[in-house]
C-alpha cells in the first residue's frame, strides 16, 4: 500500500497543485501517492492557475491532469501525511482534525527546510509570474527534503 501525501493551500489552484506535481516527481510512484486539496471551495473542478500550469511547464513537470478540490474530514483518514502551505491553512485544517492522532499528519510545508519557523509559502494569486517562480523553488526544496526523509522512512 502506498504512502498517501497530501499537499494544502487556500484554493488548490496555485501552490498545492504546484507542490503536488514537484513531490510526485522526486518520490517512486510505485511506493508514494501525492494529491492536493485547498481548505476553500471556490475553484472546485478546475485546473491549477495558468501561472502554475506554465511554472510547472517551464520546468518540466504537466500538472494539467490536476484538478482542484477542497479539503474534507475524510482526508485524514485517507493520507498518511498533510502538508499545508501556511499558518493560516494549518488553523483550517486543524480545526478540522478529528483528534489529536490526526493533528499529528498535518506539518507546515516549510518547516521541512526551516523547522518551526512558521514560514509561509506565500499565495501567488494576485501578483505576476516571478511569485510563481518564486514559489515553484522555494517548495522544489522544500519537497527534495520531505521526499528524501519519506524515502528513507519507507526504506527501514
Amino acid at each position: 500500500m502506498p504512502v498517501k501525501v497530501l499537499m494544502v493551500c487556500l484554493g488548490n489552484i496555485c501552490r498545492s497543485p504546484l507542490a503536488e506535481g514537484i513531490l510526485q516527481s522526486k518520490l517512486p510512484s510505485d511506493k508514494f501517492t501525492v494529491d492536493s486539496a485547498g481548505t476553500g471551495g471556490w475553484h472546485v473542478g478546475e485546473l491549477p492557475d495558468k501561472r502554475s500550469i506554465a511554472t510547472a511547464r517551464d520546468r518540466g513537470l504537466d500538472i494539467t491532469h490536476q484538478r482542484a478540490r477542497q479539503f474534507k474530514v475524510s482526508d485524514f483518514t485517507e493520507f498518511d501525511h498533510i502538508f499545508v502551505m501556511d499558518t493560516s491553512n494549518l488553523k483550517d485544517v486543524l480545526k478540522l482534525a478529528p483528534n489529536d492522532k490526526a493533528k499529528t499528519k498535518v506539518s507546515l510545508m516549510m518547516d521541512a527546510l526551516h523547522p518551526g519557523e512558521s514560514i509561509n509559502v506565500p499565495d501567488p494569486y494576485y501578483g505576476g509570474p516571478e511569485g510563481f517562480d518564486n514559489v515553484y523553488d522555494m517548495l522544489n526544496e522544500a519537497c527534495q527534503i520531505v521526499a528524501n526523509k519519506l524515502i528513507n522512512d519507507t526504506a527501514r
